[in-house]
């Protein structure tokens, strides 16, 4: 874990077509926050940015008048993230703080995390902070039915934001709630019409921030209790009644989210081993694990958070956020069997305490 991490952080922001994200980007950054902000955008983007915020510096990049900087991607992401921050060093771009990432309607945002840690210069520079996603309020249920892309964006997010709520029916706003927390019951859920700032809820508490870090893990421990669990009990073989606890299955197409839980401190070093040996075998398959990790001789939790292959290095909290001190992991998995995982789990912890 790095403390004090000084690398930039990089937010993808995805969504479906005309879903809003173009909008939501606009209002972040006309906001004072926005003025650190460097814009990477796919050539491909249904929508521009209005020319009122924008001012055409380059063939490839563009700063908004407040400050920001805006990549218009010609090449690869690799490219274009270098390009950026070696302006930045060389004073041909305006600083930054952060750089967000606006993938095109029909986009996987999953390959740029993988982007993120596949470079090794990209990776001692920038860190990935967090996935946000623009659901619409009218449309996003029945997108969510009909494409894989949209259930894709919207179960890989951290940050599930709602628009066009404005304009909406209230049935409309209710339905398309209840889709995106079946798909994805553990990441936040915000309205874009809300009166207060979306900047402290989108950006300062950060999944991958080891300062923020604690308050992430509140948030999605309180949706544990309406997660199935995998194999219809806990691992080790805790009595019948307990596992009961988490009793709702949410499984959208082949869409699953379901937990594991284990009471006994957790070997580190063989569950580091069969979480590797998972990704490496169904790493596209794995679209989001969040885990709180008991490991002996820690102080607090081990935080797990991965994107797909994407393992972000595991994060220690100082203490426990309850009085609950068991392991918990949380799986969104596309055409994997939750009994499947469970089941490989608790035999390779097994053989190794035999």
């Amino acid at each position: 874990m790095r403390k004090n991490d000084e690398r930039i952080p990089v937010t993808v922001l995805t969504g479906f077509l005309g879903s809003g994200k173009t909008t939501l980007l606009q209002r972040l950054l006309s906001g004072e926050e926005g003025a650190g902000v460097a814009v990477l955008m796919n050539e491909l983007g249904e929508v521009s940015l209005d020319d009122l915020y924008i001012q055409k510096m380059t063939e490839t990049t563009l700063v908004l008048k407040n400050g920001c900087v805006c990549c218009s991607m010609r090449s690869d992401l690799q490219k274009g993230l270098r390009e950026l921050i070696d302006g930045r060093t060389a004073g041909t771009v305006p600083p930054f703080t952060r750089i967000l990432i606006e993938t095109t309607g029909l986009a996987d945002p999953t390959p740029i995390a993988q982007t993120l840690v596949g470079d090794l210069m990209l990776r001692r520079q920038v860190r990935l902070a967090n996935i946000i996603t623009t659901i619409d309020a009218i449309f996003g249920a029945g997108q969510i039915d009909t494409h894989a892309e949209s259930m894709r964006q919207a179960a890989i997010a951290d940050r599930l934001v709602l628009t066009k709520t404005d304009i909406a029916e209230p049935e409309q706003i209710e339905q398309a709630k209840k889709k995106i927390h079946q798909v994805n019951p553990v990441a936040m859920v915000l309205d874009a019409n809300e009166e207060e700032s979306l900047w402290p809820m989108l950006f300062d508490i950060d999944p991958f921030n080891p300062d923020t870090k604690s308050a992430e893990v509140q948030a999605w421990l309180k949706c544990l209790p309406k997660i199935h669990v995998a194999g219809g009990h806990r691992i080790h073989g805790e009595t019948e009644h307990v596992h009961h606890y988490h009793e709702e299955h949410h499984e959208e197409g082949d869409i699953q989210t379901f937990s594991i839980r284990t009471e006994k401190p957790l070997n580190w070093t063989a569950f580091c081993i069969w979480l590797s040996a998972l990704i490496h075998r169904h790493g596209p398959q794995l679209l989001r694990i969040k885990g709180l990790l008991n490991v002996p001789d820690a102080l607090g939790p081990v935080v797990l958070n991965t994107v797909q292959s994407h393992i972000t290095p595991p994060m220690h909290l100082e203490e426990w956020p309850n009085e609950d001190h068991s392991s918990r992991i949380v799986f969104i998995v596309q055409g994997i069997s939750p009994d499947l995982v469970e089941y490989s789990l608790r035999r390779f912890l097994s053989i190794l305490e035999d």
